[in-house]
């Protein structure tokens, strides 16, 4: 396969991918009546075998057993599987209770917070552009102390885990979808622990609640293992600047959800903020552009 078809599927892949994951909403909207620790529960327990379905599928066991024989990896997973775990639970919590713009916010700020991350934790170093957007996004951040105080919460618990996730992650020598795999290999005992308390409690298990939980039940699985697949495929044929544009298509999705399906009021804080942080992200981007292209230009 030549250049541009290489380019043109991996930008298939990711817009999969983030699509998938910006009409997340809508589908866990569906389970609003079952707790989302639950949900979490059920989603690990069902992603496990379709990730090793599909690490089979890759021939990717090799790296499974590497990582499962190399007691740091081991660490860095356990502490991503426990970062991953908690960002969805705050994720559903937040859809299911009526909070899609501040988890679209959430998303929105995340890569600003990988930014200082690498900073603070990598010494990476900052040109002005990017302190100028850090600046702008923080700002915005500080406006939600006045009137918006649970959209505040909701979106730093998610940015910060999120970030915290990929900073571990990137720190990890494993593969996207294997490393999915441990994390929720690693997940599952805590997950068929949890679903048995659940199904002990009068209520009882959420799968027993009628065919379509059940079939919603075994999809938060497939809607994790695929588009983490899709996700893979694209960051190996996409730079990563592309790849840095196209993931903000789902905190835009899940923005248009929260205003026009949700109906979620977007008072003049929220919508200052938002503001503020896509200015601040129209910053960053630019900079990245000019970065990509001095970096393509002839020597």
């Amino acid at each position: 396969m030549n250049e541009r078809g290489i380019h043109r599927g991996g930008l298939l892949a990711a817009l999969i991918a983030y699509l998938a994951w910006g009409f997340l909403p809508l589908y866990f909207s569906l389970l609003g009546s079952v707790p989302p620790v639950e949900v979490v529960a059920w989603r690990v327990i069902f992603t496990v075998p379709l990730c090793l379905a599909i690490v089979t599928a890759r021939g990717q066991w090799p790296d499974l057993r590497a990582a499962f024989a190399h007691r740091t990896t081991m660490l860095q997973l356990c502490s991503s599987s426990v970062l991953i775990a908690a960002n969805w639970i705050i994720y559903i919590s937040a859809v299911t209770s009526g909070h899609v713009l501040a988890a679209s916010l959430g998303y929105y700020i995340n890569p600003l917070f990988n930014v200082l991350l690498g900073t603070v934790l990598l010494g990476e170093r900052l040109n002005l552009a990017r302190w100028i957007a850090v600046a702008i996004a923080s700002t915005g951040i500080a406006l939600l102390l006045y009137g918006a105080l649970d959209m505040l919460g909701v979106a730093m618990s998610l940015a910060v885990t999120f970030a915290l996730y990929g900073f571990v992650r990137k720190l990890t020598p494993v593969g996207s979808v294997p490393g999915l795999t441990i994390e929720s290999t690693l997940l599952l005992l805590p997950a068929m622990a949890t679903a048995a308390w659940f199904a002990l409690q009068p209520d009882g298990s959420a799968m027993l609640w009628g065919p379509g939980t059940a079939m919603l039940l075994v999809g938060g699985g497939v809607l994790t293992s695929v588009p983490m697949l899709m996700f893979a495929i694209a960051a190996r044929k996409l730079d990563l600047s592309t790849l840095g544009f196209i993931q903000f298509i789902s905190p835009t999705i899940g923005f248009l959800l929260g205003i026009f399906v949700y109906g979620e009021p977007l008072d003049g804080v929220r919508a200052a903020c938002f503001l503020l942080i896509w200015i601040a992200i129209a910053v960053f981007s630019i900079d990245m552009l000019r970065q990509r292209s001095r970096n393509q230009s002839p020597a």
